[in-house]
């Protein structure tokens, strides 16, 4: 069984931001696919799961960004299964650069929801079905972003066609787009570092309009999406 997916790609100009460094939300993109693609392989993609009436949702992530990639440099992504804590099926990331060193990591938890009665399932049945990695921790945890007092709002979105995914609601890197868009485009540019936790609370459909909130903390920002119904999103940004 395939415990780790590797793949190679060349730093797109679409994913580079005015520095002429990885954005952020590309990285979102990389992990989304390598994820995508080894579930697939592993038994346990989209395929096998809508016949169980399954589907899996990302719930939390986090990203340590040491360096960021330039246009054109050659990178490779790779991802790994790595156990479940209590509701949360983990995978692992992490990007190597030309030179053989590892230069962003990533961990990320994912949900299983029975599509029916929309409630997260258990994953230990499915996760033990997987190669386990021990030992092999790219990051050591997830952030449980708690509810910070000062937030205001920074603007809206209103999701459309091309924000939706496969499952009918906005992507997970779509949230970071919307993130990116509400931070000063310099503070992003200048970032040498970065770490970046999301929380997913609940789904955004189709113009289902969300505020966005935002107030600095020490050495970064806070985030949260918003809805009359409660919240959509919860992030951290640390930039240095």
């Amino acid at each position: 069984m395939n415990g780790i997916e590797q793949k190679t790609f060349i730093v797109a100009f679409t994913d580079v931001d005015q520095s002429d460094r990885l954005k952020l939300s590309a990285v979102f993109d990389y992990f989304q696919d390598i994820a995508t693609s080894h579930a697939e392989k592993l038994g346990v993609g989209r395929t096998s799961m809508a016949q169980t009436g399954e589907v899996w949702i990302l719930s939390r992530l986090s990203v340590l960004i040491e360096r960021r990639p330039k246009y054109r440099e050659t990178i490779t992504v790779r991802s790994w299964p790595r156990g479940s804590e209590r509701l949360f099926a983990i995978r692992d990331y992490d990007v190597i650069d030309e030179n053989g060193k590892s230069v962003i990591r990533g961990r990320s938890g994912w949900l299983i929801v029975d599509i029916e009665k929309h409630k997260p399932l258990r994953p230990q049945e499915k996760v033990s079905k997987l190669p386990l990695n021990e030992g092999l921790d790219a990051l050591l945890s997830l952030a449980n972003i708690r509810c910070r007092d000062g937030l205001m709002l920074a603007g809206e979105r209103t999701p459309f066609y091309s924000d939706i995914d496969y499952n009918g609601h906005v992507n997970n890197s779509r949230y970071v787009q919307w993130i990116q868009d509400i931070t000063k485009p310099d503070i992003l540019e200048k970032a040498d570092h970065m770490r970046f936790d999301i929380n997913y609370a609940s789904e955004t459909r189709f113009k289902e309009t969300t505020e966005l909130w935002s107030a600095p903390i020490e050495n970064g920002f806070a985030y949260e999406g918003r809805r009359n119904d409660g919240i959509v999103f919860r992030a951290e940004l640390g930039v240095s």
